[in-house]
């Protein structure tokens, strides 16, 4: 595989940080300024874009609650960063049933600053920039567990997508 494509994406992968919880804007932000957050943090992983009719969706369906005056708040983006990241591996009910999991065990604030340390502990592995999982947080429970599994397994198909995206435009390439 072309060495080129691994540094790139390597580089993108090791500059993905999302906000701590603490950080996401609380003022209320409107349905196309979430998207545009979102996707500003997540457009390294392939498959976590988030439009706003899935948004409308996940509303519709009970994931996150509905927005006030049309505003959504730090918890429901918080909560939409997990569903952007979760949603390639995960049905709409198994999402509803990992968030309804989290609240719980743990705060959104708490349960959303792991999710983002295990997210970026685990594509950081994944996409081959550090050769071992850290131990995220002191708490060893089945809710982590679920967490993680669910994390490594969004990291996994971002890194097959990808790769095939690279093996794609490679075929196209040589068919030229």
């Amino acid at each position: 595989m072309d060495q080129t494509w691994k540094q790139r994406a390597s580089e993108m992968i090791a500059n993905l940080h999302l906000p701590a919880y603490h950080a996401i804007p609380d003022v209320g932000l409107f349905l196309e300024q979430v998207t545009q957050y979102i996707n500003s943090y997540l457009s390294p992983i392939d498959g976590a874009a988030i439009t706003g009719s899935m948004i409308s969706n996940y509303v519709k369906r009970g994931l996150i609650a509905s927005p006030v005056k049309k505003q959504y708040n730090r918890e429901q983006i918080a909560q939409l960063f997990f569903i952007s990241a979760a949603k390639s591996v995960l049905s709409l009910e198994e999402l509803q049933t990992i968030l309804q999991v989290q609240q719980r065990s743990y705060s959104t604030g708490v349960a959303y600053d792991y999710f983002c340390q295990e997210l970026e502990n685990v594509l950081q592995y994944v996409f081959g920039i550090k050769d071992t999982l850290d131990t995220v947080g002191v708490e060893h429970s089945e809710e982590k567990t679920l967490l993680r599994n669910t994390i490594i397994a969004a990291a996994h198909r971002a890194y097959l997508a990808a790769c095939l995206a690279y093996h794609h435009a490679q075929e196209k390439n040589d068919a030229s």
